[in-house]
């Protein structure tokens, strides 16, 4: 069994909209069936007992290894606490070649899990042992390394429950909600708009404090020391017992309290000097230690919190008790679970000496045994919820002191014997308080029921019914993409919205290109989503992408598919019929809003099955309103755009609205058929998108058919009184519907400049010739510099085959380089003369073309 081509598929995709690990699998005669390796599955359940059922793939009525593979990988991680149940093994046309499928909810654990299912499946193979404790072991040590901590996991859980998309922008807890310029971003329990001079303030604990009593907010008495003979002064001054801690510093580290002599002093100096050179000393606040978190102008939960400790039970030593509190399942060495693990350190040590006790000490059993002197859960400790009992004045205290520091979020640590009772009344105060506090204690608290703080947070970064989203629109299809892509992001910028576009020119935000090449994948569209100065994005996506990583969003609000045709790019990838395209090319149609609209060609029967898929509405285009399928959906009521009398027309019902085909330029007076397609299609997703009409007019006005704003996409120039068309046509349809529009245009010599992509099926390169060699009279044929795959001159040999029945082609020229294949055409070129040029390298050809145009004219 071989596994290759392994994949990450971080958003929706052909198989689901679970994010997933796919792979491809070659397996042996024998493992396609294992039912014919003996003993084998009862070897493999014996070191994986609790291995679901298997079952046959598809129509098949054996099981092969490759589905093994998928089921042990799920299984493992579900096993290992990972909350994943999809997972697919489909054979390719290849003889024992598959393709599985596995669900993960964070990728590094996904990936893990394939590697231990293929030695599991290698261990029964040949009777090898596997140790199962062992790999879910690695399995969940590495999920809890990787995933996000409980507090920005409550916080990522209540966006999403408000259907507010999320990205992780690091492997730590710094996350992005939204898209674009309606994003918003935390770092663990800590959100974008609290600026650098809070937490800087929030960090100096001396500077806190006096800025908390000068709002009234009572705090204890103390200062900076330098020394620890200044801080047994300081100590004296205040009054014994004390408290000391560095200046700066969280999680309780080398914090001392209820300090009573200048022995325990000079111990907890030197433990706070371990953390900070800057050390304070306050006053000893007697009571209880409650934790109060604002967010926001609110206080949304309060915790009683309680050292580490444990309780006798008249048998077990103190470390025994320990090691006995540990076991508990909430406990965890970090901050990934419920609670800290108890640290029995020397700090335990020291803590159980000043009580007279030792680690072996067998306490009475109900004896509490405290092990540390604060009680930050980060330490240990335990938490009891006490929202409910929290006084209106102690509230009122905590939400003033965030606010004095300038925290959105914000935990208040409250010293005092009665959170039912106004601190002045009792002598209490605020200690310190904290940016970016824990919410553990709060989500999952020891004791009580925990609070919505994920919740408060969200509703605290984004206004009611607000998503984060911005209008997002998907366009696939066959050709014309990157047209209507343009059309698009053309009509939106039109009502001021600053519009990112991805296409196979490039990144483009407000109409500046940030970055070149093919960017119709995913990367590309993450990169528009994340950029804080975009309104709405139109994105252009790929096949190759979405077979690769899958979508780079969970839904868009328009979903545009161009058509399908007869295909282009089959045979790869395993999508071999124009069936399997049209499938990969709905995952935009199946991954739309509720409310969204699906701008589908009901010209095209292909993409019109498209539409039962669509969760939202449908808007079909046509060039003939009478088509049966654009008939039927607007006899129902329905939107649909479609060309009547030389006009395009946008009907719903009763309401129509129509502009003259003479006054949309890239359609030249609705010459150019293609070009007509790709305007409605973009015509509806604008009206989908809520443009008026008279924008969507003005829009088409101004754009303009050139190389600004339809790069490689039937570009015209004038050279020698001849007309020269540049396009980026690279399949059978895209040829056909380039020669349907230059028929149309006038030609005494008709001549095209053709490559061919050497990653096409040999039927496909074949037919563009077969195409061209009807209607033009000179083929100049050229090898372009990536053969992609093709021996020396294949390409040319097909093109060549192609032109073998030409019904009007008289000369064949062949020319190596696809600069040389331009001038050689262009050099002949006399007056009334047409030229097709089928460019390859897009920008490059077109500055040549416009070069030698200004080199004529100069």
């Amino acid at each position: 069994m071989d596994v290759s081509r392994i994949r990450a598929l971080r958003g929706p995709n052909l198989w689901s909209s679970h994010t997933a690990i796919e792979a491809v699998v070659t397996c042996t005669p024998f493992e396609c069936d294992i039912g014919r390796c003996d003993g084998f599955e009862s070897r493999l359940r014996a070191r994986f007992p609790e291995l679901s059922t298997l079952h046959a793939t598809g129509l098949a009525v054996t099981v092969p290894m490759a589905h093994v593979l998928e089921v042990a990988a799920l299984d493992m991680q579900a096993l290992a606490g990972c909350p994943v149940t999809f997972g697919r093994t489909t054979a390719t046309p290849e003889p024992g070649v598959y393709q599985i499928v596995v669900e993960y909810s964070e990728e590094a654990v996904g990936r893990l899990a394939l590697e231990l299912a293929i030695a599991l499946c290698q261990a029964a193979q040949h009777d090898q042992a596997f140790d199962l404790p062992q790999a879910l072991a690695q399995l969940r040590e590495l999920d809890e390394d990787v995933r996000l901590g409980p507090s920005t996991g409550a916080i990522v859980q209540a966006a999403l429950a408000r259907n507010i998309p999320y990205r992780r922008m690091t492997t730590g807890s710094m996350v992005s909600f939204g898209w674009g310029s309606k994003q918003r971003r935390i770092q663990a329990a800590e959100i974008d708009s609290t600026g650098a001079i809070a937490e800087a303030i929030a960090q100096d604990k001396q500077l806190t404090k006096k800025i908390l009593a000068a709002a009234g907010v009572p705090v204890p008495q103390g200062r900076e020391v330098a020394t620890p003979e200044d801080a047994w002064a300081a100590a004296c001054e205040i009054g014994l017992p004390v408290v000391l801690k560095p200046k700066s510093g969280n999680q309780g580290k080398g914090v001392s309290v209820n300090i009573s002599s200048r022995e325990q002093l000079l111990a907890a100096y030197a433990a706070a000097a371990e953390f900070d050179d800057d050390i304070l000393v306050e006053r000893y606040l007697p009571g209880n230690d409650f934790r109060l978190l604002v967010v926001g102008n609110k206080l949304v939960a309060a915790a009683h919190r309680d050292p580490a400790n444990v309780v006798g039970d008249g048998q077990h030593s103190i470390e025994e008790l320990v090691a006995k509190v540990n076991q508990d399942p909430r406990r965890g060495s970090g901050h990934a679970t419920a609670l800290t693990k108890i640290r029995f350190d020397d700090i335990a040590l020291a803590c159980l000496a000043a009580q007279g006790f030792k680690a072996d000490t067998v306490p009475p059993k109900g004896q509490r045994v405290p092990l540390r002197h604060n009680a930050n859960l980060s330490t240990g400790g335990c938490a009891t919820d006490v929202t409910d009992s929290v006084h209106p004045e102690v509230a009122a205290r905590a939400v003033a002191a965030a606010q004095m520091v300038g925290l959105d979020i914000c935990g208040v640590d409250v010293v005092c014997s009665s959170i039912l009772i106004p601190l002045e009344e009792q002598g209490g105060g605020v200690v310190e308080v904290n940016a970016a506090p824990g919410l553990r204690m709060h989500l999952s608290p020891s004791y009580g029921k925990g609070r919505a703080v994920g919740e408060a947070i969200i509703d605290c970064m984004f206004a009611e019914k607000e998503t984060g989203r911005i209008p997002l629109v998907a366009v696939t299809g066959t050709n014309g993409k990157t047209t209507t892509v343009r059309l698009i992001a053309h009509l939106l910028g039109q009502t001021g919205l600053r519009v990112g576009m991805t296409n196979t020119d490039g990144v483009y935000i407000a109409g500046q290109r940030i970055d070149t090449g093919d960017c119709s994948g995913p990367k590309s569209a993450r990169n528009v989503l994340q950029h804080p100065d975009v309104d709405a994005a139109v994105l252009e996506t790929a096949r190759g992408g979405m077979l690769r990583e899958g979508l780079a969003f969970d839904r868009c609000d328009v979903a545009v598919v161009t058509n399908v045709g007869s295909g282009d790019h089959l045979g790869l990838n395993y999508i071999t019929t124009v069936e399997d395209l049209a499938v990969l090319k709905r995952v935009i149609v199946q991954n739309m809003a509720t409310d969204g609209v699906a701008v589908l060609n009901a010209a095209d029967p292909i993409v019109v099955a498209m539409a039962r898929h669509s969760r939202g509405s449908v808007t079909f285009f046509a060039m003939d309103r009478h088509h049966p399928v654009m008939a039927t959906h607007l006899a129902q009521g329905r939107r649909g755009v479609y060309v009547e009398n030389e006009h395009l027309v946008a009907a719903q019902g009763k309401l129509k609205y129509q502009v003259a085909l003479s006054c949309i330029p890239v359609t030249h007076n609705g010459s150019i058929g293609f070009q007509v397609e790709n305007v409605m299609a973009a015509v509806a997703a604008a009206w989908a998108l809520g443009v008026t009409w008279d924008t969507i007019k003005q829009g088409l006005a101004s754009f303009i058919n050139d190389s600004d704003n339809a790069l490689g996409r039937f570009n015209l120039f004038s050279y020698r009184g001849a007309t020269v068309i540049a396009d980026y046509g690279h399949n059978p349809d895209a040829i056909a519907a380039l020669v349907q529009a230059v028929q149309s245009m006038p030609g005494k010599r008709r001549t095209v400049v053709i490559s061919g992509a050497g990653d096409r099926r040999d039927e496909d390169i074949r037919q563009q010739t077969e195409i061209l060699g009807d209607a033009f009279d000179n083929v100049v044929l050229y090898q372009d510099q990536c053969q992609r795959g093709r021996a020396d001159g294949e390409v040319l040999a097909l093109l060549r085959a192609g032109l073998a029945g030409a019904k009007r082609t008289q000369d064949i020229a062949e020319v190596q380089g696809e600069f040389r294949a331009i001038d050689s055409a262009m050099d002949s070129l006399g007056e009334g003369d047409l030229c097709l040029i089928l460019v390859d390298q897009v920008e490059q050809a077109l500055a040549h073309i416009a070069a030698r145009i200004k080199q004529d004219q100069g």
